[in-house]
């Protein structure tokens, strides 16, 4: 419509003002397809899937199961960086480059971390391998990055395998699918709604509430959890000796010299 209003201001410069006013009207926005949430079992049937015995099965398996563990956007997970890896510590972790170039680094607990590691002996032995990514695709003869496409087509594969032993298992499943499902798993576990938007690399807690389709009820849970887990830190905090004194002087019980 305002191509066509364009061209009628350029023959004719009373339609001028039309078009001026069209230019100011904003584009409708496009609703954003809901995306389908995967149950704890559907999760545990699509891991129990691939092949882990052969190479490519192994790979598969370590990539669903990055996805869902970390909850990582899938271009984050495909970009890392055998360099972002911090397995053999305390805390092991990745470090993933999200939107805006921003790190952030995302916990692996026991089971990640030790798939993760056997995956790194098994294709990744070399020391000079810093720079390589952690996924790759063999074509030809060579490996070349994984694209999401790959991961998307490869996880319908498992998908349907997976919808005969299980019904929560949606045939057209795709990596988003693993983000949404441990962030709302994470929920309902009771993780405070801050913690998930970090992990999420979210800019702020209000995106978690859209993204997780919180309803009212639920949003007035995760943010009691949220001011619960603030209380009990104030309250640690006055348990202190310190902490005594200072809310003393504040109160006025106590002189300052």
């Amino acid at each position: 419509m305002r191509v066509f209003l364009k061209y009628l201001s350029f023959r004719d410069i009373s339609y001028m003002s039309v078009f001026l006013q069209a230019e100011n009207v904003p584009n409708e926005k496009n609703s954003k397809r809901k995306v389908i949430g995967l149950s704890k079992q559907a999760v545990d049937v699509l891991l129990s899937m691939p092949n882990q015995g052969s190479t490519i099965g192994f790979r598969d398996y370590t990539l669903m199961l990055l996805l869902y563990s970390t909850a990582v956007r899938i271009n984050e997970l495909l970009t890392l960086k055998i360099s972002n890896i911090v397995i053999d510590c305390v805390k092991p972790h990745i470090i993933v480059i999200g939107k805006g170039r921003k790190k952030r680094p995302i916990p692996l607990l026991a089971k990640p971390a030790q798939c993760l590691k056997r995956y790194l002996i098994k294709y990744h032995p070399k020391q000079n391998d810093a720079n390589a990514l952690l996924f790759c695709s063999k074509s030809k003869g060579i490996y070349v990055p994984m694209s999401a496409e790959n991961v998307n087509k490869m996880l319908k594969k498992y998908a349907t395998m997976a919808h005969e032993r299980c019904q929560d298992v949606p045939m057209d499943l795709h990596a988003h699918q693993f983000r949404h499902a441990k962030a709302s798993h994470w929920l309902e576990n009771g993780m405070n709604i801050a913690q998930i938007s970090y992990l999420l690399g979210h800019e702020s807690i209000q995106t978690t509430m859209v993204y997780l389709d919180i309803t009212t009820k639920q949003e007035e849970k995760a943010l009691e959890t949220l001011e619960g887990e603030n209380q009990k830190k104030m309250r640690k905090k006055w348990k202190t000796e310190e902490g005594k004194a200072n809310l003393e002087i504040l109160l006025g019980l106590t002189k300052t010299n």
